[in-house]
């Protein structure tokens, strides 16, 4: 069983950078790909990243790509993501989820980390 927890969440003025972490455990770290989402209120969760752990390579949702960039370290056993020039639109709950490379579904999820930018 994979274990995921993301930290990071909190307070952001508008204009700065959130980093959010996602630690990853219970497998081979390498044989998963792990993407970022997130989810304002009353609205559907959308995509934002993913990342192969094993390659690192990564792709980006249009809406997100210019100002996010994900990452990892392998020796950390750890995703994270960044968002630099944060709006109050950024504010959500984010979600680090993660499936086996070869699976098609995304099958662990993390409990969420909330970001609220301020004004």
């Amino acid at each position: 069983q994979v274990q995921v927890v993301e930290s990071g969440g909190g307070m952001v003025q508008a204009g700065g950078s959130l980093r959010l972490s996602c630690a990853v455990s219970g497998r081979t770290f390498e044989n998963y790909v792990m993407g970022w989402f997130r989810q304002a209120p009353g609205k559907v969760r959308e995509f934002g990243s993913v990342i192969n752990l094993s390659q690192g390579t990564t792709n980006y949702a249009d809406s997100v790509k210019v100002r996010s960039t994900v990452s990892r370290d392998k020796s950390k056993n750890t995703v994270y993501l960044e968002v630099n020039s944060v709006r109050p639109e950024d504010s959500a709950d984010y979600y680090c989820a993660g499936r086996w490379f070869r699976d098609s579904t995304l099958n662990y999820w993390g409990q969420g980390s909330q970001v609220t930018v301020s004004t």
